[in-house]
């Protein structure tokens, strides 16, 4: 939906966080308070995405800008309330003809679905203010919605409101749709309160007194609306998101053992019948397939898994996983690596940009990395691929069906031809044809014992 732009409100200094980082730039699951609510807005289509920055800029203009090309910036020097914040964004949309939404970037959660019906309830109603509410139980901190007659009447801040008005359970959720009077309200608005600031709630009683129409929709999920300004506050948000996503899974057939001790991010994807065992962590960009085990301190992010797979007590990371692969326990599954159908990756082994493929075995104690492996190759204990000479990394490529003793080292870059057999204890420096045998160490010997 367009015909309408968005303004997005970050210039808080956030002294609640407790932290030298801007407070829409802490993450949840992964991402920043504020590219949640830049998310919501962005599926929409607005016509302009406006952000208002004010304390620590830099570091939000950097990120935004490096995400989208469609926000602008304006910038409020001095922090002087949430109305005095939208008036930094009338020099670019005062000539925009349509609705603006206002919405504070500490508010993760808001679906697009519920600002979507904010901005269409707004035009049908031909309103000039339509308020986004919540019922709460307990409203403390919140502006309070008043209303007469069962019309909104206007907004008290906490800190201005009277014990009467304190009792009341809706409260505002700081996102608001306006039309064009939204420019002739601001200029109304004055500092007649507790902390001396430009109320963007006061423009709600000021449109009411030019005799405009006032609107208000309450949000089905408080949840949504709920503001993040403390670090408890961020830790309550990961856990609706948590809850919210566990329940997800759930209803569509995946076992979870006990849900109170896994974290799982809110993109992930996990196919039926796979079971998520105590202890494990996944985080964002992870797709599992079906009937799969995760089970034990395994931690999963940016990778994609095959069906009928298995991990046990494991760190993978940006990783390609085919179908029937058993992973651990205790290995380390790094960046660039492909492991085809059926590929075993046993304890304390770990790999990195290697390709394994289908059928082949890294059972025990190695390191295979920036290599490929061919098929129905099976690496023997503490076997190492050295691609590293200090200045550039080296390719180490074993041919589908060889075997490689324990303790063997490759020092790449080196090929091993399909079928070879490599003796254990070797260091491999030359390439080894296929279907030879490699015997690369020295000769023992046995000498007579020197008395001590």
């Amino acid at each position: 939906m367009k015909n309408f732009s968005a303004v997005i409100l970050a210039a808080g200094a956030g002294i609640r966080m407790k932290s030298s980082l801007p407070k829409v730039m802490h993450k949840l699951s992964g991402k920043p308070l504020v590219k949640w609510v830049v998310d919501s807005v962005s599926a929409l289509k607005p016509d302009n995405i406006v952000v208002v920055l004010g304390c620590d800029s830099e570091i939000i203009e950097k990120y935004l800008s490096g995400v989208s090309s469609n926000i602008k910036f304006v910038y409020q020097k001095e922090q002087l309330g949430t109305a005095h914040a939208v008036m930094q964004t009338e020099k670019v949309l005062k000539d925009c003809d349509s609705n603006v939404l206002v919405i504070s970037g500490d508010v993760p959660l808001v679906k697009s679905s519920t600002l979507a019906s904010l901005i269409k309830s707004n035009k049908k109603t031909v309103s000039a203010v339509t308020v986004l509410s919540a019922e709460v139980e307990n409203s403390f901190g919140y502006g309070r919605i008043v209303k007469n007659n069962g019309f909104l009447e206007k907004i008290v801040e906490e800190k201005d409101a009277s014990v009467a008005e304190k009792q009341i359970k809706e409260i505002n959720s700081g996102i608001y749709c306006f039309n064009k009077n939204l420019w002739k309200a601001l200029s109304k608005v004055k500092p007649n309160n507790a902390k001396k600031e430009y109320y963007i709630t006061d423009t709600v009683a000021i449109l009411r007194g030019f005799g405009k129409k006032i609107s208000l929709i309450v949000v089905k999920d408080k949840n949504e609306v709920k503001g993040v300004n403390n670090r408890a506050e961020l830790a309550q948000a990961e856990l609706i998101l948590k809850d919210k996503k566990i329940k997800e899974l759930l209803d569509n057939g995946i076992s979870i053992i006990d849900a109170n001790n896994v974290h799982i991010s809110y993109d992930a994807r996990i196919g039926r019948d796979t079971v998520i065992y105590p202890g494990v962590f996944i985080d964002t960009g992870v797709s599992i397939g079906r009937s799969c085990t995760v089970k034990g301190a395994s931690y999963i992010t940016n990778s994609k898994i095959g069906d009928d797979s298995i991990i046990l007590y494991s760190y993978v990371d940006g990783a390609v996983i085919g179908k029937k692969v058993k992973i651990g326990p205790f290995s380390h599954i790094r960046p660039g690596s492909v492991l085809r159908n059926n590929v075993k990756i046993g304890n304390f082994s770990e790999t990195k940009k290697a390709v394994i493929s289908k059928n082949s075995k890294v059972n025990h104690l190695s390191y295979i990395g920036d290599a490929y492996v061919g098929e129905d190759v099976n690496i023997g204990a503490g076997t190492i691929t050295c691609n590293y000479d200090g200045i550039n990394k080296h390719q180490t490529i074993i041919g589908s069906k060889s075997f490689v003793g324990s303790n063997v080292n490759f020092v790449a870059p080196v090929r091993i031809g399909q079928g070879a057999l490599i003796a254990a204890g070797s260091t491999v420096t030359c390439d080894v044809p296929s279907g030879k045998l490699a015997i690369a160490r020295a000769k023992q010997e046995l000498k007579r014992k020197i008395k001590l």
